[in-house]
């Protein structure tokens, strides 16, 4: 007799995909095979995404695909879109179960209650969800980076962001199930190790005596055969001098470090709810270059927020060519309903939205090509991740700050360190021959 089949597709954020790794373990250990999504199963998952209206429509195709797929399937939406519109989500038709954001370690007692006849109504209202909610680790093979979720939940509120909502509030994971779990993953071949949650940066400080994020990192160092320890993104009023100091030993420590900057303009700042001027994050830009060797400054930046005038954005324009960060996503404002900033006067034009992305997209081409091209002549070391584009002969990785490289190589060097001389750079990409 064959096994029942499942099929997952996840939206959005590194945290999704930490949860829906987690998911497909937890079915695979209720004797379920975990099939790709555009297979037939007997169950789908879409782990969705509400970050923009774009993450919501798209949401929306993966269910309807599913549907099509194989309509006597159960289709069962977990993720934000469906926890801050779980009725809307129970409209499309072919939806079997809405889980939200909460008890995803339930998902499977859901799905057989169902299909045991029983009702299931299982979305927790944000305000209801307690502590931080244990998912079995993820443990594959044959892998090089691993994301651990070390918390869960937002506080902020920032005006424009609906993941609040949607995530419910901050909850710190125990750190002794963190080490735990970064030690399983070094068993299971992970040389490195991206720690990710919601608002990261506040990992600890909704447990009074609970290490904060500068104290994990130690902690997590002395785990042997540990070689990156990488922060996925952190806020700015989150880096403090503690963490930058920790960072500044070096390696296992990630020279790299993801900080949203949103706006340049304080008095969109100062509309978006943002704890910070852009004079604060330029002093703090500076002083991590300063102490951090090598590093890598990324980030976000939102256009076309409500009353963003053409000075405001050419103030953000401005800071980011200041700042030279390595890498920026550029973000076009979407109004999400149910935050305050979707109510706000001032909504910009569509059209001004796109010319104002496009040229800081185009700018961030600009200033990744600068900082790759510092390493022209220098050796890199590269931990070898998959071949490039698919193409034999050739392998592709990141260095610890964060470059990726491309390179001529066999792959059996997938998931070793490797040095390499880098010789060009396009787009922002290191090309160069292994020594």
């Amino acid at each position: 007799m064959s096994s029942k089949k499942v099929a997952i597709a996840t939206l959005g954020c590194k945290v999704n995909q930490y949860e829906s790794s987690s998911i497909a373990g937890i079915f695979r250990d209720r004797g379920y095979e975990v099939v790709d999504f555009g297979e037939r199963a007997d169950v789908y998952v879409i782990n969705t995404c509400t970050v923009t209206h774009a993450g919501d429509r798209k949401s929306r195709q993966f269910i309807r695909r599913a549907v099509r797929s194989n309509p006597e399937g159960l289709v069962v939406v977990a993720g934000c879109y469906a926890q801050v519109s779980p009725g809307e989500v129970l409209e499309i038709p072919g939806v079997d179960l809405v889980i939200g954001t909460a008890e995803k370690s339930l998902i499977v007692d859901r799905v057989e209650e169902l299909q045991k006849g029983k009702k299931v109504n299982a979305v927790l209202d944000s305000s209801q969800i307690g502590e931080y909610e244990e998912l079995p680790a993820v443990a594959a093979t044959g892998r090089t980076r691993a994301f651990l979720k070390i918390q869960e939940g937002c506080n902020n509120y920032c005006s424009y962001c609906i993941v609040p909502y949607a995530r419910g509030p901050l909850r710190s994971r125990d750190p002794g199930r963190i080490v735990e779990e970064a030690g399983k993953l070094v068993e299971a071949g992970y040389r490195e190790v991206v720690l990710t949650g919601i608002h990261t940066g506040a990992y600890g400080r909704d447990k009074p005596g609970t290490p904060g994020l500068a104290s994990l990192l130690e902690r997590l160092s002395g785990i042997k055969g540990l070689n990156r320890i990488r922060l996925s993104s952190v806020e700015p009023m989150d880096v403090h001098e503690d963490l930058i100091a920790v960072m500044a030993r070096g390696l296992p420590f990630c020279p790299h470090l993801h900080i949203p900057l949103q706006s340049g303009d304080d008095q969109i700042l100062s509309a978006m709810r943002r704890h910070y001027t852009a004079a604060d994050f330029i002093s703090l830009a500076g002083g991590i270059k300063e102490k951090i060797r090598d590093v890598s400054i990324t980030t976000d930046v939102i256009v076309g927020f409500p009353g963003e005038t053409a000075e405001n954005f050419m103030n953000t324009y401005r800071l980011a060519e200041e700042i030279k960060f390595s890498a920026m996503h550029v973000f076009k404002y979407s109004p999400r309903k149910g935050t305050a900033a979707a109510e706000f006067p001032g909504q910009v034009a569509g059209e001004v939205k796109e010319r104002r992305s496009k040229m800081l997209i185009e700018l961030g081409s600009v200033l990744a090509g600068e900082f790759a091209s510092h390493y022209i002549g220098r050796e890199v070391e590269v931990l070898v991740e998959d071949l490039a584009d698919g193409r034999p002969g050739m392998l592709q990785g990141h260095t610890a700050n964060y470059l990726l490289v491309i390179f001529p190589g066999e792959e059996r060097l997938k998931g070793q360190f490797v040095r390499v001389r880098a010789e060009s750079v396009s787009g922002g990409t290191l090309q160069g021959r292994k020594l």
